[in-house]
């Protein structure tokens, strides 16, 4: 567990590094000034790759309230049974959770996320109409009410090398069926040497080979449920989408069922891949000298269409708020923590650090973030603003599992891609009757 308290922040030149000029900020000091929480801890559950989050939230806080800031950074795929047990035990160890809004409705049906529709509205500087697409409804809402703020707006877009697809005569892909023969050729002309047609995160998490399924699922002009609330897998775009992704598993990284967000990171930042579909951050991490290299040599794109379909349909890939535990002992403090987190003036902060693992969630932010990341900018703010929603049913957890199951399956050469969205949505129906 991180700790961090005032006096330590307060009195040292790392308060300044980690919030700088924030701190001084009109705006966000407006944040603190009804807030004293001296003496008291704030503790906070986050997942591992907004690791670099923990300090710039525990710094501000701790200046702003006086409060003592503990951290407990959890694997993203255990984010929902982390939170889940804290309440249900009787532990009540946190006062506020990072969740994951494909989570959200089970959450609530469970009774861990603390309804905070009032806070919201009695707070004008929340200014929901400044969040970007349909990530306030998407993160926050669940049948009328309020139990969280957006903190991180996660979509895919696909990046490039840009240097491979040259000596290979190939351009960034516009269809699936563009980006399976631009994999295939690479990968046949120097897969000998390391060097791969692409990264297909295939982990049976449901957040990774999930991922990797919905974009191509609205790349193809499909949809996760339909208009009624019918599981839609089963459909010739689910299908087609299924078997997108087993059409390219032979020309990936070896292999796609082992990768997932941490362990392609550094095969795209070495060279060992021509394409990624990843999180819109891996642009910043590419452009850094000090971990990647590839810089000036990557390239980004929105996601391929395919079928029939000829309009980009991103999807909210992952993406996590911040909500007050219904546990906690000093509700008011934890509140305070998750508007402060989903300000405009501190989410423009650490948008515009490449360590913190946070994609847009505000418009106001975009021009900061322009300016932060010029290479990628337009092809975020295009994705960002026109994805599609995962399920978020109280059911999700369990839908997604199955789904992430049957696609392994699929990779494992176990099923069609017929046969296992045909399971997939046969087992969805039983689960929501």
């Amino acid at each position: 567990m991180t700790e961090i308290n005032r006096r330590r922040f307060v009195r040292g030149a790392l308060s300044t590094a980690l919030a700088g000029p924030l701190l001084t900020h009109p705006a966000f000091v407006k944040l603190g000034r009804a807030a004293d929480f001296s003496g008291q801890t704030l503790r906070f559950m986050i997942i591992n790759p907004h690791a670099g989050s923990v300090d710039p939230l525990s710094a501000a806080f701790a200046e702003l309230t006086g409060a003592t800031v503990e951290s407990v950074s959890v694997p993203y795929d255990q984010i929902t049974a982390q939170s889940t047990l804290d309440v249900m035990s009787g532990t009540n160890g946190m006062d506020v959770f990072e969740y994951w809004y494909v989570d959200k409705e089970a959450l609530v049906r469970d009774g861990i996320l603390a309804d905070v529709t009032d806070r919201i509205a009695a707070d004008p500087e929340i200014d929901p109409d400044d969040f970007l697409g349909s990530l306030y409804d998407t993160y926050t809402l669940v049948n009328g009410r309020r139990y969280g703020l957006p903190y991180d707006g996660d979509t895919h877009v696909l990046f490039y090398n840009r240097a491979i697809l040259e000596r290979n005569g190939q351009q960034p892909p516009t269809t699936w069926d563009d980006y399976t023969a631009v994999a295939k050729a690479i990968t046949e002309a120097e897969g000998a040497n390391g060097v791969h047609g692409a990264l297909l995160m295939g982990k049976q998490f449901p957040i990774i080979i999930g991922s990797s399924y919905a974009n191509r699922l609205g790349g193809f002009g499909g949809d996760f449920l339909d208009a009624d609330g019918n599981p839609s897998l089963a459909t010739d775009a689910g299908v087609a989408a299924a078997q997108a992704m087993l059409d390219a598993a032979p020309y990936a990284v070896p292999t796609p069922l082992e990768t997932e967000f941490g362990n392609s990171i550094p095969v795209f930042l070495s060279g060992g891949a021509a394409m990624i579909e990843f999180w819109t951050d891996l642009g910043t991490w590419s452009q850094d000298p000090g971990q990647s290299q590839i810089v000036d040599q990557w390239g980004v794109v929105p996601m391929p269409v395919g079928g029939g379909n000829t309009v980009n349909r991103p999807a909210l890939n992952a993406g996590f708020g911040f909500g007050v535990s219904s546990g906690s002992s000093n509700p008011d403090m934890a509140w305070e923590f998750v508007r402060m987190a989903a300000s405009k003036e501190f989410h423009t902060r650490v948008l515009t650090d490449n360590t913190t693992g946070v994609d847009p969630t505000r418009r106001s932010a975009l021009p900061a973030y322009r300016e932060f990341a010029p290479l990628q900018a337009d092809a975020v703010e295009q994705a960002i603003g026109n994805a599609f929603s995962w399920p978020t049913k109280p059911e999700s957890p369990e839908l997604m599992q199955v789904l992430a199951d049957e696609l392994g399956a699929m990779l494992a050469g176990d099923k069609t891609a017929e046969e296992a969205m045909q399971d997939a949505e046969a087992s969805w129906k039983e689960i929501l009757a």
